[in-house]
């Protein structure tokens, strides 16, 4: 079951960054992460914002993947 999710979670981030990349205009959000618990997502969230990585953030939940995606 591990394998599973590893490859789904794998899956997800790929195809998500490639529609990011290849769909949006460049003030879009973009998803940098994929979590499974809420307080993970905003733990990292956060962090980039304290880092300076990015200035604002999200994390949104996908109920049919049943993970949140932080986006930025």
């Amino acid at each position: 079951m591990r394998k599973v999710r590893a490859v789904l979670v794998s899956a997800i981030m790929v195809l998500g960054v490639s529609l990011t990349i290849g769909a949006t205009p460049a003030h879009a959000a973009k998803l940098v992460g994929v979590f499974r618990d809420y307080s993970e997502c905003q733990r990292i969230g956060s962090q980039g914002v304290t880092k300076g990585w990015w200035e604002d953030y999200s994390c949104e939940w996908e109920s049919r993947y049943r993970y949140y995606f932080l986006y930025t």
